[in-house]
């Protein structure tokens, strides 16, 4: 099985590494790291994610992974990265996104009419795109697959690894990773938090998008 998982500047480490962690456990796996350019690339967080294949040496693949964070967002508009997405969903079997990298694989069009998940904070750009936000953890319709926020991408990775190998290889793997959260805070969804925690987590997670398209007003003038 051919598993392409796309790599680029500011991703959110987590929502390609917590995947991958159960993915690379399927029976046959073989990982690729893909990205517009090799070498390191700098997660928003400090970490670096290294891409072994450029956008051009991998044009086919049995599963696609879109990871998400600041950099999926301000991709939407690369047209060579998101004729990339179009082309290689041509091949694929599933094709899967974590947090934002809905919104980046949104960009193509392919998801326009259908039902997918993002970071609870972007529901809006992914509607913008023409897609139906809905408030779950894992959302599939059709061949696509998406996960909410950043660590739901775990839990998207354990849905696949049941339709692709079995419940019992499934259950092994997340085992295998003692994927059994007991969070200490209950503060992990939106519905459940303060108005005021919500507000300024939302504000936080916008300031960077703000800036961006402000500047990029500024150099169309």
């Amino acid at each position: 099985m051919k598993i392409a998982i796309l790599v680029f500047d500011e991703l959110t480490a987590l929502d390609a590494v917590g995947p991958y962690e159960v993915l690379h456990s399927l029976p046959e796996a073989k990982v690729h790291w893909v990205g517009k350019r090799k070498g390191a690339h700098r997660c928003d967080g400090g970490l670096s994610l290294v891409a072994d294949y450029t956008l051009d040496e991998v044009r086919e693949a049995d599963l696609l992974l879109v990871p998400g964070g600041f950099g999926a967002r301000k991709l939407q508009h690369d047209r060579e990265l998101v004729d990339w997405l179009r082309a290689i969903d041509q091949t694929t079997q599933t094709t899967a996104t974590v947090c934002t990298g809905s919104i980046l694989f949104a960009a193509t069009g392919l998801l326009q009419g259908r039902r997918a998940t993002t970071h609870w904070a972007f529901f809006d750009q992914l509607a913008n795109h023409g897609v139906t936000p809905v408030t779950e953890r894992v959302v599939r319709d059709g061949k696509y697959a998406s996960a909410a926020g950043v660590s739901a991408g775990i839990d998207l990775a354990l849905t696949l690894a049941v339709e692709l190998a079995g419940l019992d290889r499934a259950s092994g793997i997340q085992l295998g990773i003692e994927y059994d959260p007991q969070p200490p805070l209950q503060a992990g969804n939106a519905s459940r938090v303060p108005v005021p925690l919500r507000n300024r987590l939302y504000a936080a997670s916008h300031a960077r998008d703000a800036e961006i398209a402000q500047n990029a007003s500024r150099n169309c003038r």
